[in-house]
């Protein structure tokens, strides 16, 4: 929801997500997933967050909502009740990128720098498929950086990017 401080999360679809119970079937784990994917925007790093609940729709024959399911459940909504405020870029404006790599995920966070602050425009986040988690850290820097130009394109092409990462470049 667009106001005039900045781009909101739709409450409604975070209450939806808080008010959940924790899933007791395979298709309340789908509907958990697809839910997430509706904030993904507002959520840094929102792959790795969502990771236990992707593991769970891979063994969809033997249904199991396990201990780190359940952290991972618990931590979201956490999360998702302080989601902050994404910000739109000024014409001009300098932008930095942050990206960051797990052995199962690659994520970035667009920021713009105000007064001191950074403020977040946009996060991407990618799990790893099966070749791509054998990449060294610097093929995943990469990765992430290649997933989110494409993903964010307008963004590269009108603005200068900065981008920051604490992988070594070696």
């Amino acid at each position: 929801m667009v106001t005039q401080r900045g781009i909101e999360a739709n409450p409604i679809k975070i209450k939806a997500i808080i008010d959940m119970k924790a899933p007791t079937c395979i298709n309340e784990v789908q509907r958990l997933t697809g839910r997430i994917a509706a904030l993904n925007r507002f959520i840094s790093k929102s792959a790795e967050k969502s990771l236990p609940f992707f593991k769970t729709l891979r063994k969809a024959k033997t249904f199991e909502w396990d201990t780190p399911c359940q952290l991972a459940f618990e931590e979201l909504k956490a999360y998702l009740s302080g989601l902050p405020l994404l910000v739109k870029p000024s014409p001009g404006d300098t932008l930095y990128l942050y990206l960051s790599v797990t052995p199962q995920v690659v994520s970035s966070v667009l920021v713009r720098e105000e007064g001191g602050k950074q403020l977040p425009i946009y996060c991407v986040s990618k799990v790893l498929n099966g070749a791509e988690g054998r990449y060294t850290p610097i093929e995943k820097v990469a990765l992430a950086l290649v997933v989110t130009a494409r993903w964010l394109r307008p963004y590269f092409l009108s603005h200068p990017i900065g981008v920051r990462t604490n992988t070594l470049l070696k």
